[in-house]
């Protein structure tokens, strides 16, 4: 019979301020955020010290947890004000931050102790004698390179008390544990201090040279069919069974870019497979609805990345899409009054009377309706909601709560 020791933290990613909240309330146990420096997602909404302040808080009201993001690879001063941002981040509560440079990982240990450090999966840590190595330098938990089987992770598990963190879901970077230097030479933006421009998702073409100032493309024909080095993204929401009980202690989406539809979905379905299978893992059993929601909100093909064996071309993207995400977010909840059956909502994407929409919220909650009625916010009858972010009323056949988010078909 199997039994449970523990059961993984879901670590959502989050951009913003709001982006944080959703995490939280959709199901995250914990979520990874940036600050102003030392990250390298410099296009994020990264946080202020109050909004970390905030964000902190209200993950403290809901029971989870915060880290920060400071992984970059850091040239010669650019560790300067290190020391200074991890005292801060200690004493505004943050949980941990994620480093992978040896240099910011001694500054923190050295001038902002107390301060748990994790070591970023830019820092390629993949057998248990590395685990063991920064586990004795002080760290608390290693987030796994993304090439990392799963018979690995066994080993791993087996012979270190480090904490584990792994992947589940999202983008996967085609270089070395994301350590890449194509932006740096096609854009002039270094990848590895926050300014990837993805070079690998742009779309190529393969040309020929026969002399000087002539070229043909190698790959001309009816359609012309691009190429690119781009990977699909991951996705273990079938293999939540083989995470947990080789002892990974908290599972990772990324995407701190991606919307608060993304965010919302992703860690509504993992919160709900998780329980399930921790509930009773002897008669667990997988729900193609599970997947089907990540479909909603998915932006490239699904495969298992390194887990199961080392990708092939068929995970990577060439040519067209073979899989096209359906749903648009459109909506979120601001109040509902049980008595008149009225939602007050927010709009983010054009929507009217006729269209069919789903409301969906924290628990795997889902209901569908055709919009019969709206009104705008000072009641007025109204066919559409074209404006962005306008207040608009509409009668919901089924209760929803505040932050319930709303999508319908494109």
């Amino acid at each position: 019979m199997k039994t449970m020791t523990k059961k993984p933290e879901i670590l959502a990613p989050a951009g913003t301020l709001e982006k944080l909240k959703v995490a939280i309330r959709y199901g995250a146990d914990a979520v990874y955020i940036g600050g102003n420096r030392f990250g390298l997602r410099s296009r994020a909404g990264n946080f202020s010290y109050d909004e970390m302040k905030e964000g902190v808080d209200f993950a403290k009201h809901h029971h989870a947890k915060v880290y920060v993001a400071a992984n970059m690879v850091t040239h010669e001063g650019d560790e300067e004000g290190a020391g200074e941002f991890f005292r801060t981040l200690r004493d505004i509560g943050i949980n941990a931050v994620i480093v992978s440079d040896p240099a910011l990982i001694e500054i923190c240990a050295i001038e902002a102790e107390g301060l748990p450090i994790h070591l970023s999966t830019q820092a390629s840590a993949t057998n248990y004698e590395t685990l063991n190595f920064w586990h004795q330098e002080g760290l608390e938990r290693v987030v796994l390179a993304r090439e990392v089987s799963m018979e690995e992770i066994k080993e791993i598990r087996q012979n270190t008390d480090v904490e584990i963190e792994a992947f589940i879901h999202g983008a996967m970077c085609i270089s070395y544990s994301g350590r890449c230097t194509l932006s740096n030479h096609m854009s002039n933006r270094d990848a590895n201090r926050g300014g990837c421009s993805q070079s690998c998702r742009w779309k190529y073409d393969l040309f020929e040279i026969p002399r000087p100032g002539e070229q043909t493309s190698v790959l001309a024909g009816d359609p012309v069919e691009d190429f690119s080095m781009s990977a699909v993204d991951m996705s273990m929401i079938r293999h939540i069974p083989d995470m947990v009980e080789n002892g990974v202690d908290s599972l990772k989406i990324e995407g701190r870019m991606k919307s608060i539809h993304y965010v919302s979905t992703v860690s509504n379905v993992y919160r709900k497979a998780i329980d399930t299978y921790c509930r009773d893992p002897e008669n667990y059993v997988f729900k193609q609805e599970w997947e089907n929601e990540l479909w909603k909100v998915a932006q490239r093909e699904l495969a298992s990345g390194f887990y199961y064996g080392t990708p092939t071309e068929n995970e990577q993207l060439f040519g067209k899409r073979r899989k096209i995400p359906a749903y648009a977010f459109i909506g979120q909840v601001l109040e509902y009054n049980a008595e008149t059956q009225i939602a007050t909502i927010q709009q983010r994407n054009n929507f009217g009377v006729g269209d069919v929409v789903e409301f969906y919220g924290p628990g795997f909650t889902h209901a569908y309706q055709t919009i019969e009625q709206l009104w705008d916010e000072t009641d007025v009858p109204i066919e559409r909601a074209p404006k962005a972010m306008m207040i608009v009323k509409m009668k919901v056949n089924t209760p929803v709560k505040p932050f319930d988010i709303m999508r319908k078909k494109k």
